[in-house]
């Protein structure tokens, strides 16, 4: 089987939602998943619930503080970005996993936390039966260029707009 790419980008809410269903279904296949996510180090409901029911077939890691950054990335978040990402480029290449979930990598190569080049390496050296997804808004065009599948998310009305913070169970 080809492993494609898939990119779910863009301003609107579901882009981890779907690669967290995707990951889900993988699963369910008998697939075993590398979860991996840039930018993030927070305790979420979905990857509770992820290492809670699905422990044997998705080994998710987080590559990120437990904040979000504001302003320029501190070297901690650079640090933590480039270890994540050689993580990454050995889950893509080791043969154990046939689904590679890079959540907010988008985002790390906006903020430079490594470079397009670097996620452009990784993706050539990635088995050909892997599937490979990447998150996060403003994808390069240059990662858009490359991938199999496209999705953007778009924006049309969210409550955040509103004050809502976000809800556990919901986006946390």
């Amino acid at each position: 089987m080809a492993g494609y790419i898939q990119v779910y980008t863009g301003e609107g809410k579901g882009k981890t939602t779907a690669a967290l269903g995707l990951a889900v279904r993988a699963a369910g296949a008998n697939w075993n998943v590398f979860f991996g996510q840039f930018c993030k180090g927070m305790r979420t409901s979905e990857l509770a619930a992820l290492q809670e029911r699905f422990a044997d077939r998705i080994t998710i890691h987080q590559f990120g503080m437990p904040r979000f950054i504001m302003g320029a990335p501190q070297e901690e978040d650079i640090d933590l970005a480039r270890r994540g990402l050689a993580e990454a480029r050995d889950a893509v290449t080791s043969g154990k996993y046939s689904l590679v979930v890079l959540d907010e990598a988008n985002v790390a190569i906006k903020l430079k936390l490594f470079s397009v080049e670097d996620m452009l390496s990784l993706i050539d050296a990635k088995l050909p039966e892997v599937e490979l997804v990447l998150t996060g808004r403003d994808a390069h065009p240059r990662i858009v260029e490359r991938a199999d599948l496209v999705t953007e998310m778009v924006l049309v009305k969210h409550y955040f707009q509103q004050g809502v913070a976000a809800r556990k169970g919901i986006e946390k």
